[in-house]
């Protein structure tokens, strides 16, 4: 039987998690680990540094984090002063489906109910708990909370609720060793009466904020900052005086020896967890397409449709040179998987010209594409002016397109506000993989956003008259 760390927080834990990303891996190996999880709070920003550097050590990576739920909507940003505005959650992602879940429940966190903290809520996770594994944990979840309120009944509801809607064997009871805390204990006692009584399993956790126990001190001034106190103030929060390390297997399985399954499930739990990220690989929006097409078919279709606006004849009418550059084209792009790339560049530039935006006829590598030239990127036939399409896509020289646009100075903002809202719901939904010391925080960036959306709603009404396109894959 071994122990696997399935909640611990990395510095991504902005202001309260200490450990780096390579201590936790580091740790793992020291400790003979053959996984370890990342729990952030609320956020999802380590995870491909984690991911690659576990999957680079030989241990597994179990991804996931600890979510803030509201206790009601996340909508909801009016309540008593004292109430509590959310209570935690861990979400494991047993698989890829999972995976592309927690995405979504992280950055909705940020984008639909940030309120102080990132929070998802019941609708959310009614919506997207397909492929997670979840816990309980530490006592600022909402089953910790509704025992130590004396609210045991409703802590056992909830705990149905939570293990109906992830099915069984998803949904665990979470216990640490923490005897700093004087409700522990009592949680901790009612949590395996309650497992005993419902038969949904325990796991034994430590809450990890730092690799060794004498990181403590270095901790708690992280907590000072995100508080704004002072270290020598004692009404402050702290977590001084317990032991939040990465702990030893060895002692996790000692502190709960009597309660082994605790320790049991952790393993099981890693054995049922596997997530495989495609890194290296360009991810482009998908451009919806009408029905019955994908991109590589309705891109051929407007080409074929913008050989008759182009040249008035149709593909079987002309010269079978024009007929070959199509062809070898469309199969360089579908090879190489950018059809979208084309699909949304073309729908910008084309929402330009109909809008009597002055637009440039194509400058570059790119004036060498026939395609770019039939769905109205370009202006130049390259046929005519015998420009290589080579220089713009190789299929030697594997590499992003690159298609240079121009836009009138006067209203080039138009151009820029419309395309910003046609990729809104790409954007916004991925904040939480953005690097944080890279970035304004997510909320700052999310009230720059709607503001700028006011703004261009003001001056830029009929921008809104547009349909949207795009979508999150």
């Amino acid at each position: 039987m071994s122990f696997i760390h399935l909640h611990v927080h990395s510095h991504y834990s902005l202001l309260d998690g200490l450990s780096s990303i390579d201590a936790i891996i580091d740790f793992a190996k020291r400790d003979g680990a053959k996984a370890i999880a990342l729990t952030d709070h609320g956020v999802m920003y380590g995870v491909i540094e984690f991911y690659q550097k576990a999957v680079k050590a030989g241990i597994k990576p179990i991804i996931g984090f600890e979510a803030y739920v509201a206790p009601d909507s996340r909508h909801n940003r009016t309540y008593a002063k004292g109430e509590k505005t959310s209570s935690h959650l861990i979400l494991l992602a047993k698989n890829n489906q999972g995976y592309q879940n927690l995405l979504k429940l992280a950055s909705l966190a940020q984008t639909e109910g940030f309120y102080y903290k990132p929070r998802i809520d019941w609708e959310l996770l009614t919506l997207h708990h397909e492929g997670l594994i979840a816990a309980s944990a530490c006592l600022g979840g909402e089953i910790a909370r509704l025992i130590t309120k004396g609210k045991t009944t409703e802590a056992r509801q909830r705990v149905r609720d939570y293990s109906e809607l992830f099915g069984p064997g998803n949904y665990y009871l979470e216990i640490q060793d923490h005897s700093d805390l004087p409700l522990q204990g009592e949680v901790n006692r009612e949590l395996i009466a309650i497992s005993k009584e419902l038969g949904v399993p325990l796991i034994a956790t430590n809450d990890s904020h730092y690799p060794r126990k004498d990181d403590d001190e270095a901790q708690d001034i992280l907590l000072c900052l995100q508080n704004k106190a002072k270290k020598t103030s004692t009404n402050r929060m702290s977590m001084l005086g317990g032991d939040y390390s990465l702990r030893s297997g060895e002692a996790m399985i000692e502190s709960f020896k009597d309660i082994p399954e605790a320790i049991s499930n952790t393993e099981l739990i890693a054995d049922s967890c596997s997530v495989e990220i495609a890194l290296g690989q360009v991810q482009l929006p998908h451009f919806a397409v009408p029905d019955g097409h994908d991109g590589n078919s309705y891109l051929r279709k407007l080409c074929l449709e913008g050989l008759v606006t182009r040249y008035g004849k149709t593909y079987d009418e002309l010269d079978k040179v024009y007929q070959d550059r199509l062809d070898y084209e469309l199969a360089v792009v579908t090879k190489m998987g950018w059809p979208s790339y084309f699909l949304i560049v073309a729908d910008f530039i084309n929402w330009a010209k109909r809008s009597k935006i002055a637009v440039g006829p194509g400058r570059g590598s790119a004036a060498g594409s026939i395609v770019c030239f039939l769905i109205g990127i370009t202006n130049l036939c390259p046929i005519k002016y015998d420009l290589l399409f080579e220089r713009f896509l190789n299929p030697e020289r594997i590499s992003m397109p690159d298609i240079d646009t121009d836009f009138s100075d006067a209203r080039r903002d138009e151009v820029i506000s419309m395309f910003k809202i046609n990729m809104a719901l790409i954007t916004w939904l991925r904040l939480s993989l953005l690097e944080p010391w890279q970035r304004a925080l997510p909320c700052v960036m999310l009230v720059e956003f709607w503001i700028t959306l006011m703004n261009i709603a003001t001056r830029f009404p009929r921008l809104f008259q547009c349909s949207l396109k795009f979508q999150v894959p």
